[in-house]
């Protein structure tokens, strides 16, 4: 069975005078994030045999600082593709990987990657996918159960979430801004 992790960027500084959004940069409280979510991979034992992700400078910048919480490298393939992409363009990537992969992180953007996630849950009535529905924040991860032995066959409906961290759960002061 194939299992597909799905990361969102940590939260980015929209105040930050870059030229691209393609260039914006985390901001404090997103690289504070990062770190907790890579020391829980670290806790939880989380790991990869592949790691696709958006060569935007906030994805690159996550990377870098979920690596210093877990401990270990990340040796992402970088895919310009995941830049804010669709549902469908992700779950094109998906349905392109090699059948020999069993475990496979994705690193990009919203609306893509809540779209995808529930796409691949489909209609269950379950709260990690109202919770998804509800909100796919920042430097969040979305862990899915494919229940098919090849890439190829992921379907819509055809998933089970079974993990959806934000960095909420791990420290308060990581959740949503007061005021």
């Amino acid at each position: 069975m194939k299992t597909l992790t799905l990361l969102r960027h940590a939260k980015s500084g929209w105040d930050d005078p870059v030229a691209r959004d393609f260039d914006r940069p985390l901001n404090a409280k997103g690289r504070r994030a990062a770190i907790a979510m890579g020391r829980h991979w670290r806790q939880i034992d989380l790991d990869f045999d592949h790691i696709i992700a958006s060569p935007a400078v906030r994805v690159e910048q996550t990377l870098e600082e979920v690596e210093s919480g877990y401990g270990r490298t990340l040796a992402p393939a970088w895919d310009r593709r995941l830049y804010l992409a669709s549902a469908a363009t992700l779950l094109d990537v998906v349905r392109e990987l090699p059948d020999t992969l069993s475990r496979v992180l994705l690193v990009g953007h919203n609306p893509g990657l809540e779209e995808l996630v529930l796409l691949l849950a489909g209609d269950s009535d379950d709260a990690l996918r109202d919770a998804v529905e509800e909100k796919y924040p920042t430097a969040t991860l979305a862990e899915l159960a494919l229940g098919a032995d090849r890439w190829g066959d992921a379907k819509p409906g055809g998933a089970t979430l079974t993990r959806f961290i934000r960095p909420r759960d791990l420290d308060a002061s990581l959740g949503p801004d007061e005021g």
